[in-house]
């Protein structure tokens, strides 16, 4: 049989059954088949998103005013500062080396004739050199209220260093600076930093000023960090220790915090790994979902309980998915008010070093084993040994984590919070401080740096040796600001200052 006659033959089977198929399907299903019937409109109309317009217009005025000659970059400034340019090649714990670097920084008061009343006042994250107002600029500081004739800090009696952190971006090296190897900015070529290499590169600037001893190293935050290594660092030329909301060392929940901001930023597309000083558009909007997120920790629970309560921006009209609650409008100015003046990097390298403090003798003697090491390699002129490393060798997990039995933690070490003895570790680790004296204070609605944190520094220092330690612990009767009490509560905060440095 031929090719067509046996398809003639399958056809002729086949009509039967198709006839049959098509006259059993419905008339309404058939219809739908062939021709759809019209799109019926929806139960409810879209919902509108101003937040997210917001952002999207945001973008669209950055992409037509950051076309000028001047370029895209904005300019991370807060006025006028003065600044230090080290040209000696500045080592770094994590590897790497800045061959010079600049220090912004401002003064207050008057250096008396054997400058010893030297005060080095340390910022906190995001804060610059600018803590109280100056002839060159005379807008108010961080700390406006806390500083001057007669106040906690008395520049009748005191002269005032405040400094810009290296790796910051208002006016000393960090990320945004040019690289003078190459005559590009650094970007994520910048190395890890910790808190000891920032208060190296303020010690180079001490040097440089002539100042041998502190009268007294005051910081409050990041700044009580670095207070706490300046005294570690450098025993010898440090005369008193302030350390007001710090740690000796990050705990768990403040470092997953900082991780969770760090994470929304670099998930904007805008960040693009770091190399964004060239485009139009910098990551706004993770750097604004990051602040909101740091705002959270900086307050605390008492306080928004009574400021905002379960309030909602305007109760006549329906719930939003944007910024509805009062809390949530305060959140949202937060990280409106700051996702432009700070540099994206910037906070991507400070809060990791952050996270990487430790005060523990043990880490402190790992440190010091890899700085010998490269110190010698700087010497011997073995580039390559110095270097950061050229990538990043850490992988994520397989398997996601799992909770592990009770019986399997390790609970040796780690002290718990609010127990009464530190771990060892610390106590070894504090020995460097055991004759300065130091006042730690802490606040009880501080859920970034919380209280338990202050006590084991205070209590650390006690068992090392240091008798003349001073810990104060605001209630949450004295104050409901949470982390920011520092900022704010000129009273408690700078009156025990003032005691203190006498």
């Amino acid at each position: 049989m031929s090719m067509r006659s046996s398809t003639r033959t399958l056809l002729r089977q086949l009509k039967p059954r198709n006839n049959a198929l098509t006259s059993a399907i419905p008339l309404t299903t058939a219809r739908c088949i062939h021709s759809p019937p019209p799109r019926k409109s929806s139960s409810n109309p879209a919902m509108a998103f101003p937040c997210l317009d917001a952002l999207e217009s945001r973008s669209q005025t950055l992409l037509s005013d950051r076309s000028s000659p001047s370029g895209p970059e904005p300019s991370y400034t807060v006025g006028e500062t003065q600044k230090y340019t080290c040209e000696e090649p500045l080592l770094l714990d994590w590897g790497g080396v800045l061959p010079s670097f600049d220090i912004a920084y401002e003064t207050w008061g008057t250096l008396n004739k054997d400058k010893s009343n030297v005060i080095l006042l340390h910022t906190g994250l995001s804060a610059s050199s600018h803590a109280h107002s100056t002839e060159a600029n005379p807008s108010p500081g961080w700390w406006e209220k806390f500083i001057g004739p007669g106040g906690p800090v008395d520049t009748d009696k005191y002269f005032v260093i405040c400094t810009n952190v290296i790796g910051g971006c208002y006016g000393s090296t960090g990320p945004g600076s040019v690289d003078p190897a190459n005559g590009e900015r650094y970007a994520t070529r910048f190395p890890i930093l910790t808190m000891d290499d920032m208060v190296r590169a303020q010690f180079r600037l001490l040097d440089h000023l002539g100042v041998e001893k502190l009268y007294a190293s005051v910081g409050s935050s990041m700044g009580g960090m670095q207070s706490l290594a300046a005294g570690a660092l450098f025993p010898e030329r440090v005369g008193r220790i302030v350390s007001i909301s710090g740690c000796a060392r990050s705990h768990p929940y403040s470092i997953a915090m900082r991780h969770t901001q760090r994470q929304v930023l670099m998930m904007d597309p805008n960040w693009n790994r770091g190399f964004y000083y060239d485009s139009r558009v910098p990551p706004h909007a993770g750097m604004k979902l990051a602040r909101e997120i740091a705002t959270v920790t900086y307050r605390s629970g008492p306080e928004w309980e009574q400021r905002f309560g379960r309030r909602r921006a305007d109760s006549s009209k329906p719930p939003a998915l944007c910024p509805d609650f009062l809390v949530e409008t305060y959140l949202d100015h937060a990280g409106e008010k700051w996702c432009l003046t700070y540099d994206p990097n910037s906070l991507l390298y400070v809060s990791k070093a952050m996270d990487l403090f430790d005060l523990g003798v043990e880490h402190r003697r790992a440190t010091l084993a890899r700085r010998r090491e490269r110190q010698e390699a700087m010497r011997k002129g073995d580039s390559e040994a110095v270097a950061a490393p050229a990538a990043c060798t850490l992988t994520l997990p397989e398997t996601p984590y799992e909770e592990q039995p009770e019986s399997q933690v390790d609970t040796t070490e780690p002290s718990v919070p609010g127990s009464s003895r530190p771990p060892e570790d610390l106590i070894q680790g504090l020995k460097p401080l055991r004759d300065i004296p130091t006042l730690v204070m802490g606040v009880a609605s501080d859920i970034l740096f919380p209280a338990w944190q202050q006590r084991e520094v205070a209590e650390a220092l006690r068992l090392s040796g240091n008798r003349n330690v001073t810990h104060m612990e605001l209630s949450e009767e004295m104050s409901l600001f949470g982390h920011d009490t520092f900022l704010l509560d000129l009273k408690h905060v700078g009156g025990n200052i003032r005691l203190f440095l006498g």
